[in-house]
């Protein structure tokens, strides 16, 4: 009698005295998973881990996580553009006072995080 597995088309092969299923990964995935995207992994560990143990099992899981890295990262600029220009930080700012300008521009940098992390990491 065949097991579900052989009856499927799996096959075993022997290692030592047990049999071992042949198990072939699916497709290779060359995501570049960032840092967003490993944020929002461990969100989903903690918080919904039935989503994440079944994204995993299906293959799903980085190409989604890679999606969300992108989208933060894209969702990043707007923000960032629109508060220098409401601040008035500019080049000129730059070349007249420069430890000035990178502390406003880590300023809405860190604010513009905040916001993509709420809306899309943290959701």
């Amino acid at each position: 009698m065949k097991s579900l597995f052989e009856q499927m088309g799996g096959t075993y092969r022997r290692v030592g005295d047990y049999y071992i299923p042949n198990l072939v990964l699916g497709e290779e995935y060359d995501y570049h998973i960032g840092r967003y995207g490993m944020m929002h992994k461990k969100f989903l560990e903690e918080s919904n881990p039935i989503l994440y143990t079944s994204m995993t099992l299906s293959g799903k899981l980085w190409a989604y996580l890679a999606g969300i890295d992108q989208t933060c990262n894209e969702r990043m600029d707007c923000p960032i553009t629109q508060m220098k220009e409401r601040e008035g930080v500019t080049e000129a700012l730059k070349a007249a006072d420069p430890m000035r300008w990178v502390g406003a521009m880590n300023n809405i940098r860190n604010r513009a995080e905040e916001i993509v992390l709420r809306e899309v990491v943290y959701a």
